[in-house]
């Protein structure tokens, strides 16, 4: 759940190897601002912990039926490593990024207008390990603050959008779907909102819901089933001024 920075917590240390595949911004629906070596109760194991920018609002249910095309309860299946560039394991450091199969278990919402129908699956870019000393074995679990990682058991509730093929000329991207951000990422396990995976650690909605309160969608239906989530969409109104952005022009192929 998104919670707020609490005064007194340790100060980050930023380590230079703040890398990521771009691929893995991609699917998170954010791009990578930094990643820390400590914090107070790290979320896994000596977790690299890593500070996201968010593609597209998603704080709220109106930031939800605006940008969205679906919300989906998901499962993760399966996983695969992708191994890190020439340049990485030359240099003796670098990332080692994960893609999960996604299982598509429900659709919760859908868009009126929405581009194409929710997939039945997909192949999500997560966050994976950082190797060091030359190593590939040598890994550290690397996380995003307030995010899931997406391991597999654990079910989500997510908030897609579809993003055609951009053809720019050494900036091409396949047409793909891609999430909102770190506000439209849920743990789902059991039925339950916010209880689950977060962070490479299992919480329960309990414990989310002692945490310093937040203001975001996902705070307001912690604890409950996917019914609240559906009733506070229905009930949102999107945003005019988003047209603008959604309806801009856009270098596509086709």
């Amino acid at each position: 759940m998104r919670r707020t920075e609490r005064k007194g917590r340790t100060q980050r240390r930023y380590v230079r190897r703040s890398l990521i595949a771009a691929a893995v911004a991609v699917a998170l629906g954010t791009s990578l601002a930094a990643y820390s070596d400590a914090q107070t109760s790290p979320p896994a194991e000596d977790a690299l912990m890593g500070h996201a920018v968010d593609h597209l609002p998603n704080n709220t249910a109106s930031d939800w039926v605006t940008y969205a095309d679906h919300v989906v309860v998901v499962s993760a299946t399966d996983e695969r490593e992708i191994a890190p560039t020439e340049q990485e394991l030359a240099r003796g450091e670098g990332t080692i990024g994960r893609t999960v199969d996604l299982r598509v278990d429900k659709v919760l919402w859908s868009r009126t207008g929405a581009p194409r129908p929710a997939p039945s699956t997909w192949a999500f870019s997560a966050v994976g390990w950082q190797f060091t000393d030359g190593n590939t074995e040598n890994r550290r679990c690397m996380a995003l603050s307030d995010q899931p990682r997406v391991e597999l058991g654990h079910q989500y509730v997510t908030a897609l959008t579809w993003e055609e093929a951009k053809c720019s000329e050494g900036d091409a991207e396949p047409g793909q779907w891609r999430g909102l951000g770190e506000g439209s990422e849920v743990p789902f396990d059991g039925g339950i909102l916010g209880e689950g995976e977060l962070e490479g650690r299992t919480i329960t909605a309990a414990r989310a819901l002692t945490a310093e309160p937040g203001d975001g969608l996902e705070d307001q239906v912690a604890g409950q089933g996917s019914d609240s989530l559906v009733q506070a969409l229905k009930e949102a109104t999107p945003q005019a001024l988003a047209k603008t952005l959604q309806t801009q022009p856009q270098d596509t192929c086709g």
